[in-house]
Parts: structure tokens; C-alpha cells; sequence
């Protein structure tokens, strides 16, 4: 069986943050979940939800067009997308931020694109 693109405890995470920037807070959290396309170059790191409107998620966005950008995203559009080979998107199973957002927005901006290691 195929594991959920986001689990309830990584979207309660998710919801945590967006309460937080919600409430005033300045933060930077780490990355919570990276979603990507398996046939394609897109990639999204993505840190909060918002509380209003569940569907909305904050992070860094990379489309494989050379241009990432931090900004909101709805979750509906990410699971539509599909790569070449028409593959959906996936959560990376493996993935375990080691930095802020703002730490891989550096270095995407610098890079063209969204760099882990």
C-alpha cells in the first residue's frame, strides 16, 4: 500500500506552524515534509498550513523551471500534478530537515533549485 502524501501527524505539524505565523510569530521552522515529482523536476519543502483554509501550505516550491520561490501552494493542485510518465506526486519517505526554510531557500536561490545535502 501506498504511503499517505502528507500523515496526520506530519499535517498536525504542518498546522502547528501555520498557527503560529497566524498568532504573529516570526519563525523559520524546519521543512516538515518534501514532496516531489518521481518523473519530473518539481520539488516542494513545505513547513506550515494554514489554520483558515487547511488546503493552503507554505514553503519553498520548486518547479524544475529554474526559479524556486517560497509562497503558498494548494495541497488539491499538488495532487493533481503529474510528471511525464504521468506518475504522482510522493512524500520522500527518507526526508529529515536539518535546517530552516530559509537555510534551503539560500541555497536554492543560489543553486536554481532546491538542494538537501
Amino acid at each position: 500500500m501506498a504511503a499517505a502524501l502528507i500523515t496526520d501527524e506530519l499535517y498536525a505539524r504542518l498546522l502547528a506552524n501555520g498557527a503560529r505565523s497566524a498568532a504573529g510569530e516570526d519563525i523559520d521552522p524546519r521543512p516538515v515534509v518534501k514532496l516531489f515529482t518521481p518523473d519530473a523536476g518539481a520539488t516542494w519543502l513545505l513547513t506550515e498550513a494554514d489554520p483558515e483554509d487547511p488546503d493552503r501550505l507554505f514553503g519553498l516550491c520548486d518547479l524544475g523551471l529554474g526559479e524556486p520561490e517560497l509562497g503558498y501552494v494548494s495541497l488539491a493542485e499538488i495532487r493533481s500534478v503529474r510528471g511525464r510518465l504521468r506518475l504522482p506526486v510522493e512524500r520522500d519517505l527518507h526526508f529529515k530537515a536539518e535546517h530552516p526554510l530559509s537555510w534551503y531557500a539560500g541555497r536554492a536561490r543560489q543553486s536554481g533549485r532546491i538542494v538537501i545535502d
